[in-house]
Order: structure tokens, then sequence, then C-alpha cells
């Protein structure tokens, strides 16, 4: 026939898969029934001819890397007679990865006198994956440490499962702007990583002449990333450039990660982070529509990107059902939300009648608007070093002499790059600013992107067309830099400094606040 053959083979000695290829090679087929995942290895063994009993090459090492099979083996054909077996496997990675070799070739041996036990090699090789890869062992009895996958024995009757918790990501950069801002905006990432409880494993800056429009890198750097990621047990790749549905698509047709941008691990912490209702249905609102563009075609990325919305295979009719029942939630929400501005509406006409001044905190995430407003306050609102520790709007009461108040308000943290369906969804939320009497600009003046953080702020807040807005600019944590440092910053950028977890700090912001707020209330009322 001069067409290639090829078995897949689980470990319980079922073919599961015949392959009739070309010449050239067979097309491996979707493997669902033996997802990636629990276990390091698929527990499939790919067993294939090969024309002229040629050694296994390139492209076969490619698929034992990307798909994770137990093994491969090729049988050298001549004269239609099997020769020689061929056969690889992956091995376990130490140390630094992109100097090591990530599978082993074995000695080609002759097919009739070979000699390979394959049940005990495995489930040693897959322990030895196991332990370098985080996994912990339940059953009834653990390995010796001098248990190897040499030793061809298997001794643990017990099982690995990787242990639960942390997602493992590798964090990946594509861009052909600026290389400081691109490292900062990695950094930036595996802390909104951190936010969300996943475990980042490395970092991946790739800076091309150009982006490549399918994959933002190329085909071939991919495969390499995949293969790296699968290599450290990564569970998730996470990319600091948006991806459209195109290029999620195309991405996930050459790996069974899980793959999300930047917007989605936004949208992921303000799921986590979201209590009241308004900030539920505002933060639902924006994953789907954010999803909404993404529900495409039959694949499995939806699957594995949003817990099922369009799952693996689901026909062209039950795609168009899901894409309907999203766009009925959104116009749901919509609605919902409308509902809620109005209650807020209200809140605040009660306010104006009391003529009671605004205060609202804004700043970059993390730069300690909770912990200031607490301190003001006294109050304990929550309080995380993370980003986006705070998400729904809190409000509180901050006494003046003389039986004066003013009502002080946490908002959401700002930050660069911010989904713009998650703008828009909050966008409610943020028009509040506008009733404020003053801003407060609380600024993290330890970070040394603080400039960066400033102007992302100022650029929300003209999007939101509150540029005009009164505004004090606050330097917190000035406890963390030097005292000379912090007065030259400050005299510099024209702002008050302050620690919030030193009261004693506040006087200087106190005044300035009760000079802004009362003394324009009583212009405006001679007036």
């Amino acid at each position: 026939m001069n067409r290639q053959i090829g078995i897949l083979v689980n470990r319980k000695g079922t073919i599961t898969h015949v392959i009739v290829g070309d010449a050239k090679g067979i097309f491996i087929p979707p493997l669902e029934d033996y997802p990636l995942g629990k276990r390091p290895l698929r527990g499939l063994r790919l067993i294939h001819t090969h024309l002229n009993d040629e050694p296994l090459n390139k492209d076969d090492i490619t698929d034992l890397s990307l798909l994770r099979f137990d093994l491969i083996a090729a049988l050298g054909i001549r004269d239609g007679l099997p020769v020689h077996i061929h056969i690889a496997h992956l091995i376990p990675q130490t140390g630094d990865t992109s100097e090591s070799r990530t599978y082993e070739l074995q000695p080609p041996q002759d097919f009739f006198n070979q000699d390979f036990d394959f049940i005990p090699f495995v489930t040693a090789l897959e322990n030895e994956f196991e332990r370098s890869q985080g996994f912990v062992i339940s059953g009834p009895s653990k390995r010796s440490s001098q248990d190897h996958a040499a030793s061809g024995v298997q001794k643990n009757k017990g099982s690995y499962e990787r242990e639960p918790g942390n997602e493992r990501a590798i964090l990946v950069s594509v861009s052909t702007g600026s290389r400081h801002d691109q490292e900062d905006s990695v950094d930036e990432l595996a802390e909104l990583a951190r936010s969300s409880n996943v475990t980042v494993l490395e970092k991946v800056v790739q800076r091309p002449k150009q982006i490549n429009p399918r994959y933002l890198l190329g085909e071939g750097k991919l495969k390499e990333l995949v293969i790296t990621a699968m290599n450290r047990g990564a569970t998730l790749l996470i990319f600091d450039q948006d991806l459209n549905p195109s290029q999620i698509k195309a991405i996930n047709e050459l790996t069974e990660l899980k793959v999300i941008d930047r917007s989605q691990l936004i949208l992921d912490i303000f799921a986590r982070r979201a209590h009241s209702r308004d900030g539920k249905v505002q933060v639902e609102l924006a994953q789907l529509k954010y999803r909404l563009p993404r529900l495409t075609g039959k694949g499995t990325a939806m699957s594995k990107l949003m817990g099922g919305i369009g799952g693996r295979g689901p026909g062209e009719m039950k795609l168009e059902i899901d894409r309907r029942r999203v766009r009925d939630r959104i116009t749901l929400l919509e609605k919902e939300l409308k509902s809620l501005g109005e209650a807020r509406r209200q809140r605040k006409a009660r306010r104006v009648e009391r003529q009671v001044p605004i205060v609202s905190i804004v700043g970059y995430t993390n730069a300690g608007k909770s912990t200031l407003l607490n301190a003001l306050t006294r109050s304990k609102t929550f309080v995380e070093d993370k980003l986006f520790a705070t998400l729904d709007t809190a409000s509180r009461r901050l006494r003046f002499p003389h039986e004066r108040e003013v009502i002080i308000t946490d908002t959401v943290g700002f930050i660069r790059d911010l989904p713009k369906d998650l703008v828009a969804a909050f966008k409610s939320t943020l028009e509040e600013l506008e009733d404020a009497d003053l801003l407060l600009h609380v600024v993290d003046i330890s970070n040394q992107r603080f400039e960066q953080h400033m102007a992302s702020v100022d650029t929300i807040l003209t999007d939101l067309h509150l540029e005009d807005k009164k505004r004090l600019l606050v330097f917190n944590k000035t406890d963390l830099i030097p005292p000379d440092e912090a007065d030259y910053l400050s005299q510099r950028f024209q702002a008050i400094a302050v620690s919030a977890v030193d009261s004693g700090t506040f006087a200087p912001l106190l005044s300035a606040i009760a000079d802004h707020v009362f003394d324009e209330k009583r212009e405006a009322a001679k007036v």
C-alpha cells in the first residue's frame, strides 16, 4: 500500500485507534477520552510503521512532547516486514530546563528479539514525573527515594494526584514595543496571577520583528513553549496581550493546556472578589460580553477556557442556543444594573438634601486605598496585599471638628489596559465619582513604577470625563522609602505624603480635605 500504519494502545493493552496514513506520515485523531491534567502522561502509547526502516524523526519527537504519550515506537519496515523497533519516551526535568533534553531515545532493537516490559517501566517513569512536578501520593504505601524509572519495578500500589489548589502557569508576553514597558507589564501580570492564587512557574518574553497574527509568536516557538510548559507541570498559559477569538482557537488547536489572556485573568479576580449584588452583576455582565464573541466553532477551546459554555463538539445548533442564552442573560443583567443604578441615584439625592460633601478615593490597584479609608474612619473594610483586594464600593463617614462630616468612598482600583467590557460594566459605579466634591488620588510611592500608575489613573479618569474634577494627590506608603526621598517627591509632584499605617501623618491630609471641601461649600453658599 505504501502507507504508514499506526495504532494507539492504552495501559490495559486495548487498541483504541487504528490510523492509516500516507507514505510520509500518519494523522493523529482527537484524544478527548484520554485528557491531560490529572497525570503527567496521557496513558496511551503510539506504535506506527516507518517505511524503509527509518528511525524516529523530529515530527515523531514533537508529537511525543506535545501529546504526552507514554512512549512512541516506530517499526522499521523493509520489503513489507518489520526489521527494527525504535522507541522514545519523555524524561522528567531537573534544574535548567532550557539546557536539558526532554526525551530519551533507546537504541534500536531487532524487532524479533526486542525485550521491553512496558507496564513496570511506564509506572516507574510516571512516578518520577509526578514527584518532580508537585503531585502528592495517596494510597497504602509510598515509593522509596531509591526507586527510579530505570529500575522497571513497581513498588507502589498507591496513586499520585495533582495537589489540589493553585493552577500552575507560564506567563507569556509577545510585544514589539519598549522592552522596559514589556517587562513591567509581565511583572504586573505575575502580581495579577498571585492575586488569583496562580503559581507562576516561568515568564517567557518574546520580542519578534512583527507579531504573528495567528499565534502572536511563531508556530515553532509556540510548540517549544507548550512543550516547556508541560515539562514543568504547568496547567495554564497566560498571555499578557489580549487574544482575539481566532488566536485563542488557533493556540488551543496546538495544546490541551488552558489558555487565557490578561483580560480574562482580571475578570477572574473580579469574579472572586465581588460580594455585593452590584459587584456580582457588573462582573458577570463583563464576563459574558467577553465570552460572547469567543463562542465559535466546535473545538475544545471554550470548554477549557470558559468552563463548558459551548463545550466539546456541541454542534452548530447547540452553539447557537448558547449564544442566544448569553445574549438573553446580558439583557437581563443590564436591566438589573439599571435598577441598581436607580437605587444609587436615590441615595445620592438624600445625601444632596443633607448637603453632606463626598470625597472619593481613587488610584491604582494595591495603592493602599482601603487601608487609608480604614485608618481615616476607624472602620474595617477588607484589606489584603493583593491586586484588586477591594472590588465592592465602600462608603464611610469622616468627622471633622465643629460638627462637620464628609462621606468618604473607596472605589475599585485602576490598572493599565483595564478590559473595556469591565470598564463598561463598572461605569455605573464609577459614575458616582461625578458626584464627588473631591477626588483623593492615592499613589503607592514605594512602587518603582508609580509614575506609570499615575498616568494610567489619569487616562481612565479622562475616559470617564472626570479630568476637570478637583483632585488631591496623596503619596502613600512613605514609610517604605527614605524620608528625604519622600519629601523630594512630594514637593516635585505637589503631593501630600502619608503612611496609611501611621495616623500621625494624617494632619496635612485632613487639613487639605477640609480646606477644599468646606471652604468651597461656604463660597457656594455665599453665591
